[in-house]
């Protein structure tokens, strides 16, 4: 497989892309909705919840954290996950300025 050449495209366009990636699978999505769902911070009822076992559910958790869209904290031997509203809020820009582009009238390339 090719490179990417990241470096070719501006700061949001690779943001864009990081996050779409995440949301590009199944789970990372159910595990974002369960986590909105909870209104709270998540302590390993995911695994019963999404229905997956605990060691793939911990790799998307890490995906998710590593961009920063869920921030987890230590208690005892568990972990628990909540949303970084910071960063769901600059993610929900991002993508409602690229979803709501829209072509003028005069543009009927394909028509």
């Amino acid at each position: 497989m090719g490179t990417t050449k990241t470096e070719i495209f501006n700061d949001n366009q690779n943001q864009i892309a990081r996050i779409a990636k995440a949301f590009a699978h199944p789970a990372r999505v159910a595990i974002l909705q369960q986590i909105f769902k909870a209104n709270a911070c998540i302590c390993g009822d995911l695994v019963d919840e999404i229905g997956l076992a605990q060691p793939t559910i911990s790799q998307h958790l890490k995906e998710l954290k590593n961009l920063g869209l869920i921030k987890g904290t230590i208690e005892g031997t568990s972990v628990c996950y909540c949303i970084n509203d910071a960063i769901w809020q600059d993610a929900k820009q991002l993508f409602t300025a690229f979803l709501n582009q829209d072509l003028n009238d005069e543009n009927q390339c394909c028509s």
